[in-house]
């Protein structure tokens, strides 16, 4: 494949654009080479300025669970153009999603519309200091809510990829207001509250992260970890804008059967356009401005458009069979991968939840971001570069989760599958 216009468009976009791209993972750093330029997508595919036509495990990294262009969800937007694209008040479109979001999430009792995962973060985190009356929060090594000061301790994503864990320009006097746990340990967390009972108020987690790669929860770790968020009374905070409804109608919540006091989301619930939300206890949220004194506002919340494309996105997802589907293709692209790297003699690690997984180039089990970050990043890098080479788009880091949509068909698994062996055998 040939990359000339792509790489000619990013030597131009360097000199108006830091680092040539809106958002540091797809400057292609941690697997070398330039990015590609993307001219449109449709179903399982998207086609670059080039010409090359590629198979998408990215999709726009997680809400394109239904493929790209979905005819249903493109179909509705269309028709909200014309109805106006930004209003600044109340629509009907934010109460319909808004009942579809609470009764796929029952420990959600309200809910407010932001408009990115970033957004969702920052409110539930400052909602949870003022209902606590507290200000320490704890959140995990290698897991990423968004780029708040506060939050980019220790972070995952691109944070990891760049080796940056630590962003300059975020205040120590914030900083230190953050704890950092290691996920899977809850030990790690319990000496957190020892040392400080009464200072913590809230705890946010990926309850299934996806920013340091997939990794699963072991050994009632999500169960423990709201025991001991009651005993200490702080405030359970899912961010499940990454794995939501990815695993099933209702997020990892309902898979393990916890029930936080609150929960962001994002991705999947603005169908490809920017949306995010926080919700939780109607106690806690009704603390929340106007209802009461905590302020956060949007002037872009609940956009007619994204509350749209949301709520077909929810309806479709609601459909019988669907995850059925989304489960099958990404269990035959994980088996196929496992089969052929043991035919190979190649020692990876696979971790998947739901339609999302993570390919780790690592000889033992990954449980949390020590572990991930003990990865063969090389051996990554050449995966990904054939993997592109032969017509299969991949995140580029060894630290993000593979998505699948319901667009994937038995064909793009076979092609995939073949793209793997091609890429084992090369590393």
């Amino acid at each position: 494949m040939r990359f000339s216009n792509s790489t000619k468009l990013f030597e131009k976009a360097k000199n108006i654009l830091p680092g040539g791209v809106n958002s540091p993972v797809r400057a292609f750093r941690a697997v070398g080479g330039n990015p590609i330029f993307i001219k449109k997508a449709k179903g399982s595919k998207i086609y670059d300025i080039d010409g090359n036509v590629f198979i998408d495990y990215v999709g726009s990294w997680g809400p394109m669970i239904l493929g790209h262009c979905h005819p249903k969800v493109a179909s509705a937007i269309k028709k909200a153009v014309d109805k106006g694209t930004s209003y600044g008040a109340p629509t009907p479109l934010e109460v319909e999603l808004a009942k579809l979001v609470l009764e796929a999430f029952p420990s959600m009792e309200m809910v407010r519309f932001v408009n990115s995962g970033t957004e969702a973060a920052m409110g539930a985190i400052r909602l949870a200091r003022a209902y606590a009356g507290r200000d320490k929060i704890i959140k995990f090594e290698g897991c990423y809510h968004g780029h708040a000061d506060s939050l980019l301790v220790k972070a995952g994503s691109g944070a990891t990829t760049l080796g940056v864990p630590d962003s300059p320009g975020v205040p120590k006097d914030i900083a230190k207001n953050t704890y950092t746990a290691i996920y899977n340990d809850i030990n790690s967390v319990k000496n957190l509250f020892e040392k400080d009972p009464e200072g913590i108020a809230c705890v946010i987690v990926e309850p299934v992260p996806g920013n340091m790669g997939v990794v699963l929860p072991k050994n009632d770790f999500l169960k423990n970890l709201k025991d001991v968020c009651r005993k200490y009374g702080a405030v359970l905070i899912f961010d499940e804008v990454m794995s939501g409804f990815r695993s099933t109608f209702g997020g990892v919540q309902k898979l393990y059967k916890i029930d936080p006091d609150m929960t962001c989301l994002g991705k999947v619930i603005g169908g490809g356009l920017p949306v995010g939300a926080f919700g939780g206890k109607k106690k806690i949220m009704e603390k929340l401005s106007p209802a009461g004194p905590v302020y956060q506002a949007g002037t872009l919340s609940g956009n007619p458009l994204a509350m749209t494309a949301g709520i077909e996105t929810l309806k479709q997802l609601k459909k019988k069979g669907v995850y059925e589907k989304l489960l099958k293709t990404t269990n035959q692209i994980c088996c196929g991968i496992e089969v052929i790297a043991k035919r190979k003699g190649l020692p990876v690690w696979i971790a998947r939840s739901g339609s999302m997984f993570t390919l780790f180039f690592n000889n033992k089990p990954v449980h949390n971001y020590l572990d991930a970050k003990k990865s063969n990043l090389e051996q990554f890098s050449k995966y990904f570069r054939t993997m592109l080479g032969n017509g299969i788009y991949l995140p580029p880091s060894q630290f993000e989760a593979v998505f699948v949509s319901t667009a994937h068909t038995n064909a793009d698994v076979e092609k995939t599958l073949d793209a793997v062996e091609k890429a084992f055998k090369g590393i």
